[in-house]
C-alpha cells in the first residue's frame, strides 16, 4: 500500500486530494499548518500531522511522523490578488516563503529517501496563472512562474534515479476560498491603490463571472493522474478553463 504526503490540506484542492487518494486506497499524510479533525474522515489510512512548510524544524518533524512517502504532493500555498503598486515587499516575501521557497524545502526533505529507494513522485500545484496574461496577480504568478521553472530542471536532474517531477496548474476554482484569503478580510478597495480601483474592479467581476473554470475534483483527479503518469510528461492543466489556455499557448 503506497503513501501520499500532501501539504496544505485544510480546504480545496488540498483537501480534495487527500480525499481523493484515499478514495482510491491509498495511505494518506494530510498536513495542515493548524491540524482540524473536522475536515477529513477518520481512518487508520489516513493521519492529519501538523505541519509549516516556511518552518524547517516543522518540516523535518512532520517527516518523522510521516515515515516512507511514496509520493509528495506540495499543494499549500498562499494567495495574492492586487495590484503590483499596491502590494507591500513584506508581503511579498510571505507570498514567495511559501509558494516557492517552502516547495523548495519541502521536496529537499524528501528527496534522500526517494533517490536511494529509487522511486517516487513529485507534483507541485502551481496554477494555471502561468499559462496566460492575467492581471492582478503579478506577485502570486511570480512565485507559480519560479515552481514551474525550478520543477523542470528538477526533473532532469531525478531522472537518472527513477525519481519524477511534475507540475498540476488548476485554473480558477469559484468554489474555493482563494479571493476571501488573498483579500484577508479587506475590501478591493483597502487593497488596491485609488487611480487603479476602477480598472481592478472589473478585472474582478470579469473573474467570478466566468461561466468556465475548475472544480476541486478537476484538481485531485489531476495530481492522481500526474502521480501515475509514467510518460515523462512535466505540465498537467488542471480544470476546463487551464485546459483552454494550455491548448491556446
Amino acid at each position: 500500500m503506497k503513501t501520499v504526503l500532501i501539504t496544505g490540506t485544510s480546504s480545496g484542492y488540498g483537501r480534495q486530494t487527500a480525499l481523493h487518494f484515499h478514495s482510491q486506497g491509498w495511505n494518506v499524510i494530510a498536513t495542515m499548518r493548524t491540524p482540524r479533525a473536522d475536515v477529513l474522515p477518520e481512518s487508520d489510512r489516513l493521519r492529519v500531522v501538523a505541519l509549516d512548510v516556511t518552518n524547517p524544524e516543522s518540516i523535518t518533524a512532520a517527516l518523522e511522523a510521516a515515515g516512507p512517502v511514496d509520493v509528495l504532493v506540495n499543494n499549500a500555498g498562499v494567495p495574492s490578488i492586487s495590484v503590483f503598486e499596491g502590494i507591500p515587499m513584506a508581503r511579498v516575501r510571505e507570498v514567495f516563503e511559501t509558494n516557492t521557497f517552502g516547495v523548495m524545502a519541502m521536496t529537499q526533505a524528501v528527496l534522500p529517501q526517494f533517490r536511494e529507494r529509487g522511486s517516487g513522485v513529485v507534483v507541485n500545484v502551481t496554477s494555471s496563472v502561468v499559462l496566460g496574461h492575467m492581471p492582478l496577480s503579478a506577485v502570486y504568478k511570480a512565485s507559480k512562474m519560479a515552481v514551474e521553472g525550478f520543477t523542470a530542471s528538477l526533473a532532469l536532474e531525478l531522472a537518472p534515479f527513477g525519481v519524477q517531477a511534475k507540475t498540476v496548474e488548476p485554473g480558477a476554482c469559484l468554489t474555493t476560498n482563494f479571493g476571501a484569503r488573498a483579500l484577508n478580510g479587506r475590501r478591493l478597495e483597502e487593497m488596491v491603490p485609488e487611480p487603479y480601483l476602477s480598472w481592478a474592479e472589473k478585472v474582478m467581476a470579469d473573474f467570478m463571472g466566468q461561466d468556465v473554470y475548475t472544480r476541486e475534483s478537476d484538481v485531485a483527479e489531476t495530481v492522481w493522474r500526474a502521480a501515475h503518469d509514467t510518460t515523462g510528461r512535466l505540465r498537467f492543466p488542471a480544470g476546463a478553463d487551464a485546459v483552454r489556455l494550455a491548448e491556446a499557448k
